[in-house]
């Protein structure tokens, strides 16, 4: 299973195929229905934001061994 950061890139990664462009931790935080503030909290503690995430792949049905796990 991946730490946060490597989580936060794999979601990074799906973004940018549907915008094709940059995704900043912004972007991730709006993804999430978080707020900046909140993702820059979760971050710095090094906090995996599990349920946000399942949502996500759940919304976007996606797989989340996709997030989770190195391909």
């Amino acid at each position: 299973m991946q730490d946060f950061h490597g989580v936060i890139e794999a979601l990074k990664l799906y973004l940018a195929r549907e915008k094709k462009v940059k995704i900043l931790d912004k972007d991730v935080a709006t993804a999430l229905k978080m707020t900046q503030a909140n993702f820059a909290t979760i971050k710095r503690r090094n906090s995996t934001p599990y349920k946000n995430i399942l949502e996500f792949c759940k919304d976007k049905d996606l797989c989340c061994k996709e997030i989770f796990f190195k391909k």
